[in-house]
């Protein structure tokens, strides 16, 4: 077991990684104010997105969160927009903290689709924190080949 696990993180989160998106920062949770810590952590609320010959499908971790908190919607007719807020924990006067990394805050992710995404037929599920969202397909058209004769 290395004694940094978390250096180089889960999924295509790695700093040797040319197409991730995330950046590993060593001053990360250092120095800064925990709303910016909360505002960074839901976003970058990790994502899946993959494609089937059928459809574009995302999965989502949001543990800890109802389907009530969270919201999926349709924008500008072709990106796909999934956002939510999780709730700040009750602090009582008596109680005495060790510890504070659950993020909490709101959170938006977006991602533009292909003309070939059937916007008006987007389904979404959540069972056990994770929220996966199905956007269907338009089947692909093939282009009408005509025959010509050949003369001669």
């Amino acid at each position: 077991m290395s004694l940094v696990p978390s250096l180089f993180g889960g999924r295509r989160s790695n700093v040797f990684d040319p197409f991730s998106l995330d950046a590993w920062d060593p001053f990360e949770g250092l120095l800064t104010p925990s709303s910016a810590r909360d505002m960074a952590a839901f976003t970058n609320a990790r994502v899946d997105w993959k494609e089937t010959p059928e459809a574009h499908v995302f999965k989502a971790d949001l543990p800890g969160l109802m389907k009530e908190e969270v919201k999926v919607g349709v924008e500008d007719k072709n990106i796909l927009q999934i956002s939510g807020e999780r709730s700040k924990e009750n602090e009582e006067k008596n109680d005495k903290w060790h510890r504070l990394e659950r993020a909490s805050g709101k959170f938006m992710r977006r991602f533009k689709l292909p003309e070939n995404a059937k916007m008006e037929e987007v389904k979404a599920t959540m069972e056990n924190g994770v929220l996966t969202v199905t956007v269907p397909k338009a089947p692909e058209k093939k282009p009408e080949v005509k025959s010509i004769d050949i003369s001669g």
